[in-house]
């Protein structure tokens, strides 16, 4: 099965990393939000997340560990530290049946499309027992900055930060393709595919290639730094 197909331009764009923010945050810097300016309505073409939406993945860690992970628009709601309403996203991934972490994340869009990403609340498990919380951050709390999950005119190039939180979450991702790729995963044959470059300056060698689809979101995550990680799509409902 044809996973996916890269684009030429790939070196160039990767040499131009940066050039480009479109005002986007990049690092640690603090950023002002108004959530006059933010709406729980998201419609980001390339992640599309109304409620009842559904993502279900087959996911192989590095190990060769098979996962399959359900991700869910809910009808629920957070209200962030920093006054936003963010729609709570669900995320479960699991093994054999057996949950292995359970993640609430935040989601809102701002008035010009762009998707942010304002924490997550985590649990993780181990045989199927609560042990810790780690991974969990809030934007506006102890120093940690909310992301972009998603920009609203993606042009290759374009940089921005994903998450901030010191030494624990400063995730960051750069536009490498837009339009170009053809991506099969077992959902179905996508063309005119959007292509990301995610990097986590904290770990310098973990590396991520991400595909999106317009009107479906996130096909296919790919490691690329040798651990040999991915997770691919199996199926997608559309909520309201």
């Amino acid at each position: 099965m044809r996973n996916f197909l890269f684009s030429a331009a790939l070196v160039l764009v990767l040499a131009a990393c940066g050039a480009n923010d479109q005002g986007l945050p990049q690092g640690g810097e603090p950023v002002t939000l108004d959530p006059a300016d933010f709406t729980l309505e998201i419609d980001n073409p390339y992640w599309p997340m109304s409620p009842g939406s559904e993502w279900i993945y087959s996911e192989t860690d590095s190990t060769g560990t098979e996962e399959k992970v359900v991700v869910t628009v809910t009808e629920e709601t957070k209200r962030i530290a920093n006054g936003i309403e963010a729609r709570v996203i669900r995320d479960v991934v699991s093994e054999n049946g057996t949950p292995v972490e359970i993640t609430d994340d935040w989601y809102a869009q701002d008035r010009d499309g762009n998707v942010w990403y304002l924490g997550e609340a985590v649990e993780n498990y181990e045989d199927g027992k609560l042990v810790d919380s780690a991974g969990s951050f809030e934007a506006g709390v102890d120093g940690a900055q909310a992301g972009i999950a998603m920009p609203a005119n993606p042009e290759p190039g374009l940089s921005y930060r994903q998450e901030y939180y010191k030494g624990e979450a400063e995730d960051r991702a750069v536009v490498i393709t837009v339009g170009e790729e053809q991506v099969e995963v077992p959902f179905g044959y996508f063309t005119g595919v959007l292509m990301t470059r995610d990097l986590v300056p904290t770990e310098p060698k973990v590396q991520e290639l991400k595909f999106y689809a317009r009107g479906v979101g996130p096909l296919l995550s790919i490691h690329t730094d040798g651990a040999g990680g991915r997770a691919a799509l199996v199926s997608y409902t559309s909520g309201k």
